[in-house]
């Protein structure tokens, strides 16, 4: 047992801050099968989307008690500090699934607690990991995890539109806040895309950069359209009123937009792992594609109901069960990964750089 106690401890002090895109990838896939009537389907994937979040809370807590400077120094590097909002992404799709089933009072409380992790996290992320850093330029940092900041906001958005609708009071002060938290991520979006792009352009690109959080430049967006089609279903408000329909209008622009960028992940995909030969091995970070891909499939079927697009709801229907299959195989991966590098191996064994936390460890380098 002493050995197993070392080798968790040793996989808790790094688990990867952006682990909780596990419990967005299988929430947003529970979303979608109980759209889609896979009511047991969408059961199974809800309760491995709260043993997730309840696991990866403690062990968060836990790393923040007994590791405090190694977290220090995540919220002072831009290329982990972003992962950190996964939680609040998390726990809004959580909220939104329990939503779904009349638990109306857990869905609220746990945008509260989304709420303020979102307000807190979206000042002190960027000043810790980006404007009160002494090294620049800054901008040859920036990767993928940048546009998690974009999915924190827009689940808030998301969980108060959800909300509206079905509460007697604060439904003009939900309203506010998903309409404002949309609108910030929209315009946070718009930031990292320039900033990411610079990047791209100004600094070398090796295949090993192109780490899998990339792929949340497509789910910023994705969440951007379902955020969009929530607020277009809310019930008449002041401020739904004055933005319904350029909210509607923008949200089929950014459909689109996600579904452009599609073909462009896989090749870059393709370039690293196929042309340039970096194995393809499980790591925490894949999570950062399987629920992008979820949050295309349930962005689609939304926005087809909401702006009467029955083509786009039938891509959305059509890709959830990619998005399903892509989360099965990651699934199994991560049990086998975490059974023969953590339960199963000696104590006196080394751990490799693909232990519990996956070793790209939410975007690190």
């Amino acid at each position: 047992m002493g050995g197993l106690g070392a080798r968790v401890a040793s996989s808790v002090s790094t688990l990867a801050p952006g682990y909780f895109a596990l419990v967005m990838a299988s929430g947003i896939l529970s979303v979608g099968m109980e759209l889609r009537g896979h009511h047991t389907l969408s059961w199974a994937l809800l309760v491995v989307c709260a043993l997730a979040y309840a696991t990866l809370g403690t062990l968060t807590a836990l790393r923040i008690a007994r590791f405090r400077e190694l977290v220090a120094d995540e919220f002072r590097d831009p290329r982990r500090g972003f992962g950190f909002f996964t939680f609040v992404a998390g726990t809004n799709v959580l909220g939104v699934r329990l939503g779904m089933e009349g638990a109306h009072t857990a869905t609220a409380a746990l945008l509260a607690v989304a709420g303020v992790g979102w307000l807190v996290l979206g000042y002190v992320v960027p000043w810790t990991a980006v404007l009160g850093r002494s090294e620049r330029p800054v901008v040859a940092t920036a990767n993928g995890t940048w546009f998690i900041w974009v999915v924190a906001s827009q689940s808030v958005a998301v969980a108060a539109a959800s909300l509206e609708p079905v509460v007697t009071t604060g439904r003009r002060e939900l309203a506010v806040l998903a309409v404002v938290s949309w609108s910030v991520g929209a315009f946070l979006y718009a930031a990292a895309g320039v900033i990411v792009a610079l990047r791209l352009m100004l600094y070398p690109l090796l295949p090993e950069d192109l780490t899998p959080p990339y792929w949340v430049t497509m789910g910023a967006l994705a969440i951007t359209v379902l955020a969009g089609a929530r607020i277009v279903e809310m019930a008449d408000a002041p401020m739904v009123d004055v933005t319904r329909g350029l909210v509607a209008g923008l949200s089929v622009g950014f459909w689109a937009f996600a579904t452009w960028l599609i073909p462009a992940l896989v090749a870059a995909g393709w370039w690293r792992h196929v042309t340039h030969r970096v194995p393809l091995r499980y790591e925490s970070s894949l999570w950062s594609i399987a629920f992008p891909f979820g949050m295309y499939a349930v962005a689609g079927i939304y926005l087809g109901r909401a702006d009467g697009l029955p083509i786009v709801g039938t891509v959305g229907a059509a890709w959830l069960w990619v998005a399903f299959a892509l989360w099965s195989a990651l699934l199994v991966a991560m049990l086998r990964h975490l059974w023969r590098t953590v339960l199963r191996r000696p104590a006196h064994t080394p751990a490799g750089p693909d232990r519990i936390t996956g070793g790209a460890r939410g975007g690190r380098r």
